[in-house]
């Protein structure tokens, strides 16, 4: 058994354990598989995939300039990548950059 395994992502305990191909929680019961590990979740929870549309929910200073991402910004056809900003993206006005998926909100419909 390795001590790097996740925290539960129902309730955040540390205690999981590996049970075949999957993760277990002994305090809530809650199972789930590696690859769901990796999904990347919006702010309100909603699973996000390569190609979708989300809205900014906060202002987001761009990093090296004076330039800010306005809340309400809608963000077209977004790609899926790992790393601290999960979200690579062409922002309107802006250009290239990477997004948190933190600070996005998917848009639905």
């Amino acid at each position: 058994m390795t001590d790097t395994l996740p925290p539960c992502p129902d309730c955040a305990s540390t205690f999981t354990y590996e049970m075949d191909a999957l993760f277990v929680c002994p305090e809530c019961g809650h199972e789930w598989t590696a690859e769901a590990e990796a999904e990347v979740r919006d702010s309100v929870g909603n699973i996000l995939a390569d190609g979708d549309t989300v809205t900014v929910i906060k202002d987001l200073k761009v990093k090296g300039s004076s330039a800010v991402v306005k809340v309400g910004t809608k963000v077209k056809g977004i790609r899926l990548v790992a790393g601290d900003h999960d979200i690579d993206c062409k922002v309107p006005g802006i250009g290239q950059m990477g997004l948190k998926s933190e600070f996005v909100k998917k848009v639905t419909g």
